[in-house]
């Protein structure tokens, strides 16, 4: 048995080219009718409809040509935004003849593939309507084990298309030699708003090419790359490519790894960006050393509006010199902190209700009553 995005075995290519070599299959009667009335109702029609029937017998076309069974919720999206194609089993076929279909509808803004087994072939397929569409500036392309064929091909597209404004690539197994037309994407592409990377293997290699290429990128303002392997020199240039970046106010880095090392430079990172208000670094290895040094650019910053740094063995001692560095800072934005669950540690406790310095123990309060309240919430609905 072969995977979604193997290609067929010596027997089915035989039998593929006896079909092709053969008489054409005879198109029923009823099927022939069904299409001369389309024909003809389209000279009646106004310009609207006129378009949702071409579009419809071009996909419907298309689908008989590729071999496919037509997927229904295509042919009821009629003019609506948004075509959500979600787990549908597509596969390279169906995204062929979807693709012929969509360089015909002006309507699609956003398109919903993920988990479609649609692989590099299909991504192939795909990537000549995303680079000629004008319509379509949301595209989720999770899930389809993408690879670095696919990433090829609709990073191509992409770059010439500046209609695009959000792209998801989500668990595509995206690797290294991915990460290279990414970077060459982040670079080129200035109207790209919104890119989700996570669940994939980004590694050092990645990062070190994604890190130059985030510093050169004059566009994107929210980032996720949660639950790589951003780690040693691939975190550091990540890193120095965000302290050079002047657009970006949203990065998810959480569960990569990064350690000390790593949140030392987001540390520096944010002594001079002046833009960032949002980041995660959930689940990073970092210690009281690297939450020390991430304390360090804390001091100076004044944009970062939420910092999550949950799940990190930073220990109390590392939380409380995260927030008497924020206390050090009168300038500091910080209105959400959140150490959970390691906040709710005894000795972390013991330490927050002890003598503390003027000020400090009302600013712990005023910070973390927010981080303290939803997962506090979320457990009692838990509980429900």
């Amino acid at each position: 048995m072969r995977t979604p995005c193997e290609g067929p075995g010596e027997e089915e290519q035989e039998e593929g080219a006896v079909a092709n070599t053969g008489r054409p299959e005879e198109v029923p009667e009823a099927q022939k009718g069904s299409d001369s009335d389309l024909d003809s109702d389209l000279e009646t029609e106004g310009t609207h409809g006129l378009q949702e029937r071409v579009k419809d017998t071009l996909y419907l076309r298309s689908c008989r040509a590729h071999g496919v069974v037509p997927a229904s919720c295509f042919l009821r999206q009629g003019s609506a935004p948004e075509l959500n194609l979600q787990h549908r089993g597509l596969g390279p076929q169906g995204a062929r003849a979807l693709a012929s279909a969509l360089t015909s509808n002006p309507y699609i803004k956003r398109l919903d593939l993920r988990d479609n087994g649609l692989c590099g072939p299909g991504a192939e397929a795909l990537a000549g309507a995303l680079s000629k569409s004008s319509s379509i500036c949301d595209v989720d392309l999770s899930e389809n084990q993408l690879g670095a064929v696919g990433a090829q091909a609709v990073c191509s597209a992409l770059v010439v298309n500046p209609a695009m404004q959000k792209v998801q690539l989500a668990g595509n197994d995206l690797e290294e030699q991915a990460a290279q037309y990414l970077a060459e994407l982040l670079v080129a592409h200035t109207g790209l708003k919104s890119l989700d990377l996570s669940y994939n293997q980004l590694n050092d290699q990645a990062g070190e090419m994604l890190g130059p290429a985030l510093a050169e990128n004059t566009g994107l303002t929210e980032l996720n790359v949660s639950w790589n392997h951003l780690r040693g020199p691939g975190a550091l240039a990540f890193a120095r490519g965000l302290e050079a970046n002047i657009f970006l106010r949203v990065l998810d880095i959480s569960y990569n790894g990064c350690g000390d090392a790593g949140a030392s430079a987001l540390g520096g990172a944010l002594k001079n960006n002046n833009v960032l208000e949002e980041l995660n670094m959930s689940n990073n290895r970092i210690s009281a050393a690297g939450a020390l040094s991430l304390g360090l650019g804390l001091r100076v910053n004044q944009t970062l509006r939420i910092l999550v740094v949950s799940r990190n063995p930073m220990r109390s001692e590392g939380c409380f010199g995260v927030l008497k560095s924020v206390q050090a800072n009168p300038l500091s934005a910080l209105e959400l902190l959140d150490f959970s669950p390691r906040l709710e540690s005894k000795p972390f406790q013991k330490y927050f209700h002890s003598s503390s310095p003027s000020g400090l123990g009302q600013l712990m309060s005023d910070i973390l009553s927010v981080a303290f309240y939803l997962p506090s919430l979320y457990n009692s609905k838990a509980r429900d």
